[in-house]
């Protein structure tokens, strides 16, 4: 006889089985869920890729710069890499800030002259301490200091020689773009007092990782977005400029041409040349032969407003005398432009 279930039974299965096909609903709509990446409206992005990827190929030169430098100047091996080109707002970056850390105030010169926030650099603890201590003839190994230490005054006089060697190849890295000029202003050594850069406006932040003997640190750069406006409008409209005078050089060159075409220009023949005394001239006579000095068979030189250009032989064309031209003479005004 087969076994008859209970109503509990028949009512755990059911469970059961209910259970099972709400399980398969779920992991089938999670499949089928699209994910969106969120977007904030109220602060849209002001820099496209192409931006970010003009800056982090510049800040890839400003790293093989710096590194030659610093292996020169610090007597060691290093090697700079930039890890991250990030738009953000500016609370991102002061909030990753402790309030030990040394903040770097560079002015900006751009071409036009502008007034604009200053580009700030941070570099952390045991890069500096270690470039220090190889300043002064040490070993620049890597040192752990507590969360509470503070540079002192000694500290911050070397601390500011050392970061005007960061600050300098910025120059160079960007000369293939933009003429800049960058002057160390001072150090914030409590970076919750600067208020020159509001907190929720955009910047661009470079990370660079540096890798050196014994020690290995971080430069964060942070550009204010509006420096960065302005420097890309002048390299837009220096670009733009560029092109458009390319474009009227050429305009005006076909206009020169089109109004010199129809100029007038005296051509000539010279079959030879002979030096006779004054007293052969005097007695000259009809009939009287005079030797050009010239072969029978020799080219002749054609002369444009008296420069030599043409050389040919002499014939007839159409009853009239004519010179056949046979290629450019080797000397003149025509050939020296040439060559």
């Amino acid at each position: 006889m087969a076994e008859v279930l209970s109503q509990s039974q028949i009512d755990a299965l059911l469970n059961s089985l209910q259970g099972t096909d709400e399980l398969s609903q779920d992991i089938d709509k999670n499949e089928d869920e699209i994910k969106y990446r969120k977007y904030d409206f109220y602060s849209p992005k002001k820099f496209t890729k192409d931006r970010l990827k003009v800056l982090g190929s510049i800040f890839d030169n400003y790293s093989r710069i710096a590194g030659s430098q610093i292996n020169s100047l610090f007597r060691t091996s290093s090697e700079l890499s930039v890890v991250t080109v990030e738009e953000q707002r500016y609370y991102e970056f002061s909030n990753a800030l402790s309030d030990n850390d040394v903040l770097t105030l560079v002015n900006v010169s751009l071409p036009d002259h502008s007034k604009n926030p200053p580009l700030l650099i941070n570099a952390s603890m045991p890069l500096m301490l270690s470039l220090i201590d190889r300043m002064l003839g040490g070993l620049g190994k890597e040192t752990s200091v507590g969360l509470s230490y503070s540079y002192t005054e000694i500290e911050m006089a070397l601390y500011r020689r050392v970061i005007q060697y960061v600050i300098a190849p910025l120059k160079d890295s960007w000369s293939s773009y933009i003429n800049l000029n960058f002057e160390l202003e001072r150090l914030e050594e409590n970076p919750s007092m600067f208020q020159e850069i509001g907190v929720d406006e955009t910047i661009v932040i470079v990370v660079i990782d540096v890798e050196m003997e014994g020690c290995s640190g971080r430069l964060s750069l942070c550009i204010p977005g509006n420096l960065l406006i302005n420097t890309f409008s002048i390299i837009d409209k220096r670009r733009a400029s560029a092109m458009g005078d390319e474009e009227n050089s050429q305009d005006t060159k076909l206009e020169i041409l089109n109004n010199i075409r129809a100029t007038d220009l005296m051509v000539r023949a010279k079959v030879g040349e002979s030096v006779i005394t004054l007293d052969d001239v005097y007695n000259l006579h009809i009939g009287d032969v005079i030797n050009l000095g010239t072969p029978k068979e020799s080219d002749i030189k054609l002369y444009v407003e008296d420069q030599p250009w043409f050389k040919g032989q002499l014939g007839v064309h159409k009853r009239n005398t004519a010179v056949r031209i046979e290629g450019l003479v080797e000397e003149g005004n025509y050939q020296a432009g040439e060559n």
